[in-house]
């Protein structure tokens, strides 16, 4: 399901002002006491952040602000979809493994990235 409106404009106060968010992904922090993250792709950057014990609507706080060229795949698809980036596993539900394939494909093969067809929605 996709993150709301409400989500994203709180995410928005994490980053700079003229930066944009692409893709937007709930994720568990595995083996972490605390497991619920929003991992946020942006036109800058990759930004991990933590949404405290009880939430995944309601990001707290910057854990982790990586390279925009960083790849987020591949996708562990077994037991659960999971993938690594900078030596920490993030668990995914699998409605969001497209969204990481989207990512890295701006990354790895741009040329072959479709235009966005409504890029004011």
């Amino acid at each position: 399901m996709p993150v709301s409106e409400a989500v994203r404009k709180r995410i928005r106060t994490f980053l700079d002002e003229d930066d944009e968010i692409r893709y937007v992904l709930p994720a568990d922090v595995l083996m972490s006491v605390q497991p619920s993250v929003l991992v946020v792709v942006s036109r800058k950057a990759i930004t991990v952040l933590s949404t405290g014990f009880w939430s995944r609507k309601r990001p707290k706080s910057v854990l982790a602000r990586l390279p925009r060229s960083t790849v987020l795949g591949p996708v562990d698809m077994l037991p659960s979809p999971c993938f690594r980036i900078d030596g920490i596993d993030y668990e995914i539900d699998e409605e969001y493994v497209a969204v990481v394939n989207a990512a890295d494909a701006e990354i790895t093969s741009p040329r072959d990235f479709p235009p966005d067809p409504l890029p004011d929605l």
